[in-house]
C-alpha cells in the first residue's frame, strides 16, 4: 500500500490539534485509490467524484467510531464500497430496475465515456463484468484489477476467504462464458 504510516496518521487524526492536518494527509494518500475503486463500480467520473466526497465526509464524521480494529485503508474501502452500492441501488430504483437484474443500465456510461474508449476487448470485459451481482463484481475487480489478497478482501467485505475464492471462481466462469459467446 502507500508509504504512509497509519499509526502516526491515526494519532494525528485523534488529536484535535492535528486532526485537520491528519485528515488532509489521509485525503491526499487515499483519494486516488478510493476514486478508482468507486469508479470501477459506478463507471461515471462525475458520480465517482461525488461519491468520493461523501466517503471522506462520512470518514471525517465517523472518525470517533473508528476503533482501529481494522486497518485505516480497510475501513475507508468499506465506506467507499457501501457508498457505491447505496448509489447503485438508488440508480436502480430511479430506473425501475429490480435488484436482481444485471447492471446493463450502466452500459450507456461505458458507451459514452472517453475513459472506456480503450479498445473493444476492454469494453467487452467491462460489459461482462456488469452482468455480475454487486458482490461478485467487487471481488472480481479487487482480485483481477488490483491483485488484492483474499485476506485483505475478507477484512474489507466481511466475507470468509473461502467464500471469496468461490465468488471469484464463479465470476471468472461467468465472464469467460460471456466473452466466449460472440452473441
Amino acid at each position: 500500500m502507500g508509504m504512509i504510516d497509519e499509526e502516526k496518521l491515526l494519532e494525528e487524526l485523534r488529536n484535535p490539534l492535528t486532526s485537520r492536518k491528519g485528515f488532509a494527509a489521509l485525503v491526499s494518500e487515499y483519494s486516488e485509490r478510493l476514486y478508482w475503486q468507486i469508479r470501477k463500480m459506478v463507471l461515471s467520473h462525475d458520480d465517482a467524484n461525488d461519491i468520493l466526497q461523501d466517503v471522506f465526509i462520512k470518514a471525517w464524521t465517523n472518525l470517533d467510531n473508528f476503533r482501529g480494529e481494522s486497518k485505516l485503508t480497510t475501513w475507508l474501502y468499506r465506506i467507499a464500497i457501501n457508498e457505491s452500492i447505496t448509489f447503485l441501488n438508488k440508480k436502480r430504483i430511479q430506473n425501475n430496475i429490480s435488484i436482481d437484474d444485471d447492471d446493463t443500465f450502466l452500459l450507456n456510461t461505458i458507451e459514452s465515456d472517453e475513459y472506456f474508449d480503450g479498445d473493444e476487448a476492454q469494453k467487452l470485459l467491462q460489459k461482462a463484468i456488469l452482468t455480475l451481482p454487486d458482490k461478485q463484481r467487487l471481488v472480481f475487480q479487487m482480485k483481477y484489477f488490483e491483485e488484492m489478497k483474499y485476506e485483505d478482501m475478507s477484512d474489507i467485505l466481511g466475507t470468509s476467504v473461502g467464500a471469496l475464492k468461490a465468488s471469484y471462481h464463479h465470476a471468472v466462469k461467468k465472464i469467460e462464458k460471456i466473452l466466449g459467446d460472440p452473441d
